[in-house]
């Protein structure tokens, strides 16, 4: 295996696989931003924003041919992002997609002599997981989705341990602040304008979020220091920590600011119907595997992230109101600003 590390102070090349999904686009960027020579891989066809400093490679990573013409194309990159995702979010598609993709990452990565890095979730702790989550706590999913992502990064750990290939997986909660298809735009947000916010949970329950720009940066932060770390690393990052009360107070000084309230009204708040979504699961996919995360919303849990501040000494970190005002503008709730500086960093 070729090594293509590099000193800590000195950006390098990076590839992003999956370069114009919610996390891809944020880590393409992040790492642009940052001063370094960016590949970002997207299916044949799909359109391609503008973003300096980007090379944008159209090849199907499900393919080895495809695989092979990323390997030729991106020579020279020492860090490979992996931010690829089944075409659906059900459980047959990530039985059907999610190893094949992350095989696909794996073999690139492994090519190129580079360090893999990928976001991962806290589906592997299961319903039994502890109110603070360490790294190196032990996985104990009770989910399909679970068992999926714990036997892939099992996998993966077993393929650095023979010497194959290095890799950083950042863990991290629910995502927000770039592109659609999360729970924001989804169910909570769609009826805010007339003064209705749906919370899948209970409002006193914190649970952990990740807006993407400061995940992005993390990674970005990471790949610096990728040296100096074992050939296989589990580490977490922290986010914002956020019960549903600080959503409905933070919303619904938005909803009065704009008009979509009176001063004297309040947000209506709603739930979700997790027992229709269960019943229908057989008969839609998407909405059972939906009702398979309802225990998150449950149950209070946060990321402990003190073994990557041993790596980084901080945590990008952009203060929660004006997280939620960007991605309330991502969503055209907000007006739109013309640039977003890069997220703010809080020492730790």
């Amino acid at each position: 295996m070729t090594s293509h590390l590099t000193s800590s102070n000195s950006p390098g090349t990076v590839l992003v696989l999956g370069g114009r999904g919610r996390f891809g686009l944020a880590a393409v960027q992040a790492f642009a931003r940052n001063g370094w020579r960016v590949f970002a891989q997207v299916r044949p066809g799909a359109s391609t924003p503008k973003v300096s400093g980007v090379q944008w490679l159209a090849h199907a990573v499900d393919r080895p041919a495809g695989v092979q013409a990323l390997i030729a194309e991106a020579g020279g990159a020492s860090v490979v992002v992996h931010a690829l995702n089944p075409r659906q979010y059900t459980r047959q598609a990530w039985e059907r997609e999610n190893w094949p993709l992350l095989q696909s990452g794996m073999a690139v990565a492994k090519a190129l002599g580079a360090t893999l890095m990928l976001p991962g979730n806290v589906y592997n702790f299961g319903q039994s997981m502890p109110a603070a989550l360490m790294e190196g706590a032990p996985y104990r999913p009770s989910m399909a989705m679970g068992r999926i992502r714990s036997g892939m990064e099992e996998q993966l750990e077993q393929a650095t341990q023979r010497g194959e290939l290095r890799a950083v997986i950042v863990r991290a909660g629910n995502f927000y602040g770039q592109g659609q298809g999360t729970w924001l735009d989804l169910a909570m947000l769609k009826d805010i304008r007339r003064g209705k916010l749906v919370f899948p949970g209970p409002l006193d329950v914190a649970t952990p979020w990740a807006y993407l720009p400061d995940l992005a940066q993390t990674f970005v932060e990471l790949a610096r220091v990728r040296a100096d770390m074992a050939p296989f690393e589990s580490l977490h990052f922290s986010g914002h920590t956020l019960a549903g009360h600080d959503w409905v107070r933070e919303l619904q000084r938005v909803a009065r600011q704009q008009g979509w309230l009176r001063e004297e009204q309040d947000l209506r708040v709603a739930g979700l119907p997790w027992p229709l979504l269960r019943l229908v699961g057989p008969l839609v996919p998407s909405w059972g595997a939906l009702a398979a995360l309802r225990y998150l919303w449950m149950q209070p849990h946060q990321l402990d992230n003190r073994r990557l501040l041993g790596f980084i000494g901080h945590e990008p970190h952009t203060p929660w109101p004006l997280a939620l005002a960007r991605t309330l503008q991502h969503l055209e709730l907000l007006p739109a600003v013309s640039a977003q500086p890069e997220p703010m960093v809080a020492q730790a």
